[in-house]
Order: structure tokens, then sequence, then C-alpha cells
């Protein structure tokens, strides 16, 4: 289940209505984006608001109005695709360019998730990992999670609850680490979030499953773990936060007229 993130009050933009005198259609863009955000439900699909026929001061306008949040999204072997969550929860900014320096896609996303996230973290991923192998001297309890994953990514079903692997639980040597790194794999999704700390998700190349770590102010692991599921909790808005930012972007709107 989604965890409801902090909210951001100490980086909210400073607006006024002079700022929007000129910019009438990223004013309305932003009204649009309040009419989709205040009915939106995270079971639903994905809204879209198009920023591309913007006008460059009106999509400045709305840049300074959204901000960059916590979340950002990085996909291997594409450096044109940026994904950042805006400074509202939930509201994402999706972009895609081209080799030219052009921006074909430049959207606003309402969603849990960006749905490109689960288009791409699997896709062409193993279905089970192989168990013929002999693992190197110093690997210990690492060979006996192998089975337990695939009996996992087997029977799980979008919509159960995730399996999770406590690796800070288990006698889990560096050799251990290495050897899992290695067998599982790593996908072309890196999920990065601030809302707690530092945390990094990463997909690997076997479906569903991820390999999350937290880290304190200190850069320090606090918690390490694998979690079978299609996307994990900590990357996720919740309903709550989708209802906070419905209200924070009236606010920000009031602040412009």
């Amino acid at each position: 289940m989604p965890l409801t993130r902090p909210r951001l009050t100490d980086r909210s933009p400073l607006l006024e209505p002079a700022m929007a005198v000129d910019c009438p259609q990223g004013l309305r863009l932003l009204e649009r984006l309040l009419e989709q955000l205040a009915d939106y439900r995270i079971a639903e699909p994905p809204r879209r608001l198009d920023l591309t026929p913007l006008p460059e001061a009106d999509r400045l306008l709305v840049n300074q109005a959204l901000g960059e949040g916590e979340v950002s999204i990085l996909f291997s072997g594409d450096d044109l695709t940026r994904v950042q969550e805006t400074r509202l929860t939930g509201i994402w900014r999706v972009q895609s360019g081209d080799t030219s320096g052009q921006r074909p896609r430049d959207e606003i996303e309402i969603a849990e998730i960006p749905s490109l996230v689960r288009d791409s973290a699997f896709k062409g991923a193993a279905t089970q990992l192989s168990l013929d192998d002999t693992p190197p001297a110093g690997v210990l309890g690492a060979r006996a999670l192998l089975p337990q994953l695939n009996e996992q990514v087997a029977l799980w079903r979008f919509g159960d609850a995730p399996s999770i692997v406590n690796l800070n639980l288990l006698p889990i040597s560096e050799q251990d680490t290495s050897y899992l790194e290695q067998r599982l794999g790593r996908g072309p999704v890196v999920i990065l979030s601030r809302g707690y700390g530092h945390c990094r998700i990463t997909a690997t190349a076997l479906r569903h499953c991820w390999w999350v770590q937290h880290f304190n102010a200190d850069d320090r692991m606090i918690l390490n773990s694998i979690e079978v599921v299609d996307v994990p909790a900590a990357a996720l808005a919740a309903q709550e936060d989708i209802e906070d930012s419905a209200q924070r972007l009236a606010e920000i709107l009031g602040a412009l007229r």
C-alpha cells in the first residue's frame, strides 16, 4: 500500500498575479490540471496534459508553479527521456527529446507512478532464475534465496501484496550481496526518492523483482531489501497525496489570480 509522503512546505513557490498576466495559456493549463486532479482516484488510468503547444513564457509559468519534487526516474540506455515528480506529489513531468535537442513530448501526468515505469521496468525480463550454477567461495545464504525468489515471482499477481526479503535480517556477506547482484542483474529503471531520507529503487532483470535500498543522511544503508511487486510502495503516491496536491494547487492558483 502506498505511503503518504511528507509535504515539502519549505519549498513552496513564490508566485504573484503579475506573473500570470501575459501567460493566459499557462494559467488555463494549471486550472485544467486542478480540475483533473480534484476527481482523480489512484486506481484510475493516468491523466495527461500536453505542454508542447504552450508558448515559452506560459511553459515557464507552469515550471515555476509546479517546480521539482523528491522523486526522479532514470531509464538506462535512454538519455533523452526525463521523468521527474513535481513539487506536488502524484503530478509528474514526463519529457522525451530527440538528438536535435527538441522535446516532442512534454506532458504532465497525474498518477501514483508514471505509466512509463510499468511499461518499461520488466520489458524482456526473465521469468525465472537458473539454479544450476555453483556459487563462488564465500557465498553462504544468497544461493538459498534464488528458489524462494523464483517461487514468489511465479505466484505474484497484480494487486497482490508485495513479497519482501529483508536482507538486513539475514546472514548476508559482501560475497552474498555481489552474488545476488550478479544473478539478479539490472533492469532499465532506477527510481530515486528523497521522501524518506534517500531511497534507491532498482528494477532487476527478473520480472517484478526490485532491489530497494534506504540510506540515512550520512549515506549509510539502513534498509536493504528485495521486493516482488509491480512497483514498490516507497515510489508510489497515495490517494491522500493526490488530495493534498489538489489543495496545494488551488492555493498556487489563488496566488496567481
